[in-house]
């Protein structure tokens, strides 16, 4: 196998044992890191390193499994459900938090899009979905349209996300005909539809990409962004408030920085928590007011937790942004923090509220 340090002879059933993702990259992206001045950095996007190989963790970091109440459908937080619509992407990202599904048979996949309709039109308290997987739009614009049919109907619906990054991956999906009518008959259903994209680095954001964004926008289509603080690729502020602060220039909200998760062949990819304050510090000192627009989050099982500050008592400052139970919700809480700590399993089990 080829490795980004080089090749390497590993049997198909190692690769299997430590949850390595196929290399697979569309012809587009790699076009696009080729020509880029930041090659070496974009290449560890998509390309294996033996790294991989022994770093160690879980497959279902964040509770995917115990949170799911319909095949293909979570429902962690009493506003959201997780649709699950494919296990494959355009290209297959190493630090990926889906290993254990994406480009690969998966039992996760929602088969029946109807009874998780059902089930939806029976929680009112659920006011949007977002469509996820892999990447959505790697199915036909008319696999969609089949998927939505079960979801535009329901009245308490007020919006839908679609996960992608195609739009770093293969922009000229977007230019599909069909799209137009898909998106409107979102909008004449009286729903919001909004594009959660997943550009990781300016170095992602292509011109064909630019456009696309800016013709879906003037067609109603709102847009978000989703980053991964990702060590050797992204973990320098000017680099992330370069992206961000294109994001904001062409009509995308930067939305979530994500600490990377501690995924079993994905974990080397973790910047120590200290390290990713600094850093979302440093971004934040380098954009405009109205550019600050993101936060910086931990999924973890037991919510998002957006990561505030280290404080000079040496206890690591935290708040919850969703959890399943409401009440937590907004709540700062405090940990020790220990040195090299990349996840709050990592930090001392001494929570106390900071009043």
């Amino acid at each position: 196998m080829r490795f980004i340090e080089g090749e390497r002879r590993i049997k198909e059933t190692e690769l299997q044992a430590r949850s390595i993702t196929r290399h697979h990259v569309t012809k587009f992206y790699r076009q696009q890191i080729a020509n880029n001045s930041f090659y070496e950095q974009l290449r560890r996007i998509v390309e294996p390193s033996v790294k991989e190989l022994d770093s160690p963790g879980v497959l279902d970091t964040s509770g995917e499994h115990d949170n799911t109440v319909v095949r293909g459908l979570q429902h962690k937080y009493a506003q959201t459900g997780l649709l699950l619509v494919t296990n494959r992407c355009a290209s297959y990202c190493r630090f990926c938090f889906r290993k254990r599904l994406v480009g690969r048979e998966s039992d996760e996949i929602v088969p029946d899009v109807a009874k998780v309709g059902r089930y939806i039109s029976c929680h009112p308290e659920m006011t949007n979905v977002l469509l996820s997987g892999g990447d959505p739009f790697i199915l036909s614009t008319a696999k969609l349209d089949e998927i939505l049919a079960h979801l535009l109907s329901i009245p308490h619906l007020a919006s839908i996300r679609i996960g992608t990054k195609l739009l770093a991956f293969e922009p000229k999906r977007f230019e599909d005909p069909a799209l137009p009518a898909f998106f409107q008959r979102i909008r004449d259903a009286g729903k919001t539809v909004v594009l959660v994209t997943h550009f990781d680095h300016i170095g992602e954001i292509s011109v064909d990409a630019e456009q696309n964004i800016r013709s879906l926008r003037a067609q109603g289509v709102q847009f978000l962004n989703q980053s991964v603080l990702l060590a050797d690729i992204n973990d320098n502020p000017e680099i992330l408030a370069d992206t961000f602060a294109k994001c904001h220039q062409i009509g995308v909200r930067p939305y979530y920085l994500f600490q990377a998760r501690p995924v079993k062949g994905a974990s080397h990819f973790q910047v120590p928590l200290r390290r990713g304050i600094e850093i979302a510090n440093g971004v934040n000192q380098r954009l405009a007011g109205m550019e600050k627009t993101f936060k910086y989050i931990m999924s973890h099982y037991t919510g998002k937790i957006e990561i505030l500050d280290l404080g000079d008592d040496g206890r690591i400052y935290m708040r919850y942004h969703q959890n399943r139970i409401p009440d937590k919700i907004g709540k700062i809480f405090s940990r020790q923090y220990v040195e090299s700590a990349c996840w709050l399993d990592d930090l001392p089990e001494d929570d106390r509220l900071k009043n």
